[in-house]
């Protein structure tokens, strides 16, 4: 396991929501950050057939390009009556506005009368040096799929989600409530445990 010793870190993102929460879960560890669209970076194609393959793509092409030690995260809702979808696909599905309403609603929709609303986050950091050198960390939040939407917090398909044991959703939740819980800070937990002490 190779250990991350810089003060900087590069988040490779577009996604400003996303970025923020990854800031925000790595700020006492972490003095400055950069994202993609700071430094004008280029989105790679997701061509991966997995999270890992597609968080690796992202981190080491923007670790490449910028000289900077990279994270990236891959993330999505993995619906089981959907046969997985949306999964990888998750932010396809909200088109090129990433508009997450009709994401949602084609869940909605595409689950139909289905009794199983089963359904899980999971999150795939890869952590990429510029000689191509990359760690993985992975989180995940089982659940079940709500309508209507519930909720303003957060983003993406959060309005959606209620986590198991809690009985309102992500978008309902406090930031500082989801950081506890969310798949994403079960990733960030492990790489702080294996990577960042």
């Amino acid at each position: 396991m190779r250990s991350f010793q810089s003060d900087e870190l590069l988040i490779a993102t577009h996604n400003k929501g996303k970025a923020k929460e990854i800031a925000a879960l790595l700020r006492q560890y972490v003095r400055k950050f950069y994202t993609s669209a700071d430094l004008g970076l280029p989105e790679p194609e997701e061509t991966g057939v997995t999270f890992a393959q597609n968080a690796k793509i992202k981190a080491l092409s923007a670790a490449r390009i910028s000289n900077k030690v990279a994270l990236s995260d891959d993330s999505g809702l993995v619906v089981n009556s959907l046969g997985g979808a949306p999964g990888i696909y998750s932010a396809r599905w909200a088109g090129e506005n990433r508009d997450f309403s009709k994401a949602m609603l084609k869940v909605h929709e595409s689950l139909a009368d289905s009794l199983d609303r089963s359904a899980y986050f999971v999150c795939v950091l890869a952590l990429g040096w510029p000689d191509g050198h990359t760690e993985f960390f992975e989180g995940r939040v089982d659940g079940t799929i709500v309508w209507p939407m519930r909720g303003n917090n957060g983003f993406g398909y959060d309005p959606i989600f209620q986590p198991d044991g809690y009985d309102i959703t992500f978008g309902e939740m406090s930031p500082e409530d989801k950081h506890k819980i969310s798949h994403r800070a079960v990733a960030f937990d492990r790489l702080v445990r294996e990577s960042l002490r």
